[in-house]
């Protein structure tokens, strides 16, 4: 049996093995923290800014409290949204445990989801409403669960998700431990979480608004109306990955026919959007599709995003938190980033903002943004499918005749793939392609609008 320190030396290796796969060197010091608590504490609620790296920082203790000798759901993780769903799901697949894990979220088929749960894998990941209906149908046992994660429990309690995660822990009857996160401060943990006495880990700057890595600046317009100065930064940044905020859809509506009549292409994201309209935003915003993402405060939090070069609020945040959660789009991990506020002509800083940011100078004429390099291929089959991204690289070199860079990112969904191709190749491969079979199947194939 292996003494402590070997065991302390197993965990390391682990770690590291991990850390390789994301080209990441080594933990930072809130992920350390987490860690070293989650070995001495039951219970943990960990508060640190969106974009800080929370997700391994539970992961990485989840993973060490996983047996492959028990059979059953031993890991639950309840969130706030589909998108962090499904991001927390693709980093712990990436981390190549060797566990299963499986994935429930309105919106997804649950005759699907129930399938899946006949076979449960080790960590279950869902939105609570989602949950809440999978155990009120007995469609999972949780006498095995011994790990429940909270993640982005304000963000839960703000979306109303309070009864269904008090209906979900009571009927958690054998946790060992919770780890409870938060990208804000509470002052009070709700009694139906069944944390007691937590080792508190408060990374938040001190409430700082602004992160470090973050350079502030603003804009004011000469009238009312601020899309003057949207489109001349939109033309200044070029093509830098950049998150538009506004706070209502009908202002993204707006913003986004202002920026279709100037021949910017972009996508929008709100909650007023089909789910599968959402995920092709996404997906085009990732794969260089698109560098321009006009979005509400939908965006602000848990969604897989990187490498966000600005954040642009175009309408201001009305409190400091909801200017936190944009801002952590961009400089994520100790990377740099600009936030810009614009400011309409009667405009007053936000209070919140204490110290006045620099203003940003705009050239005289607006130079448009060059063509995005890439395209989005759509195809009608995903991992239900049996489809993999190797299927689809495969096809995509051989039959398309493809380079190796001329093929960007290749993401697979449930039931859609999607293929960034070089924009001046991609009508060439369509019709080299439109006909062939995947997995011996037929399915549909185009550029995605």
């Amino acid at each position: 049996m292996p003494n402590s320190g070997g065991r302390s030396q197993n965990r390391k290796n682990m770690i590291q093995k991990i850390l390789d796969k994301f080209n990441i060197a080594s933990l930072n010091k809130m992920q350390l923290a987490a860690i070293e608590a989650a070995e001495k504490s039951s219970d943990i609620v960990l508060l640190s800014p969106t974009g800080s790296g929370k997700t391994l920082a539970f992961l990485l203790p989840l993973l060490s409290s996983l047996s492959p000798d028990t059979p059953g759901v031993q890991a639950l993780i309840l969130v706030p949204s589909r998108e962090l769903a499904l991001q927390i799901e693709q980093v712990f697949k990436q981390m190549t445990t060797g566990f299963k894990v499986n994935c429930f979220y309105g919106g997804h088929a649950t005759k699907t989801e129930r399938n899946n749960l006949t076979h449960p894998a080790a960590v279950v990941i869902g939105t609570p409403g989602r949950i809440a209906h999978h155990l009120r149908n007995g469609n999972f046992e949780t006498g095995s669960i011994r790990l429940l994660v909270l993640d982005e429990f304000d963000k839960a309690l703000e979306f109303g998700f309070r009864e269904e995660m008090s209906f979900i822990i009571s009927q958690l009857k054998r946790l060992k431990k919770r780890i409870l996160t938060s990208a804000t401060s509470m002052e009070e943990i709700p009694a139906f979480t069944g944390i007691k006495n937590p080792v508190e880990l408060n990374f938040l700057e001190s409430r700082s608004p602004v992160a470090s890595g973050i350079t502030v600046k603003y804009l004011r317009s000469d009238d009312a109306d601020k899309l003057k100065i949207l489109f001349a930064l939109v033309c200044k940044l070029q093509n830098r990955p950049a998150l538009v905020f506004c706070n209502h859809r009908e202002a993204v509506e707006r913003v986004s026919i202002l920026l279709s009549d100037k021949g910017l292409v972009h996508g929008i994201f709100h909650g007023g959007m089909e789910q599968e309209d959402r995920e092709r935003a996404l997906v085009k915003f990732r794969n260089g599709s698109h560098h321009i993402l006009v979005t509400t405060d939908l965006a602000s939090r848990g969604l897989d995003i990187p490498e966000i070069e600005a954040v642009i609020h175009y309408q201001l945040p009305t409190t400091q938190d909801i200017f936190t959660h944009r801002n952590g789009r961009t400089a994520r991990m100790n990377a740099a980033g600009t936030c810009y506020l614009l400011l309409a002509v009667n405009d007053h800083m936000p209070p919140f903002i204490r110290e006045t940011p620099e203003a940003e100078t705009l050239p005289e004429k607006n130079k448009m943004p060059p063509k995005a390099p890439w395209r989005t291929l759509f195809i009608g089959a995903g991992k239900k499918e049996k489809i993999n991204k190797m299927d689809i690289v495969g096809m995509l070199l051989q039959k398309g005749n493809l380079a190796k860079e001329e093929l960007g990112l290749v993401e697979v969904s449930d039931h859609a793939s999607y293929a960034a191709v070089r924009g001046d190749k991609i009508e060439k491969v369509l019709a080299l392609i439109r006909d062939e079979k995947i997995k011996n199947k037929k399915v549909r194939i185009g550029i995605s609008a």
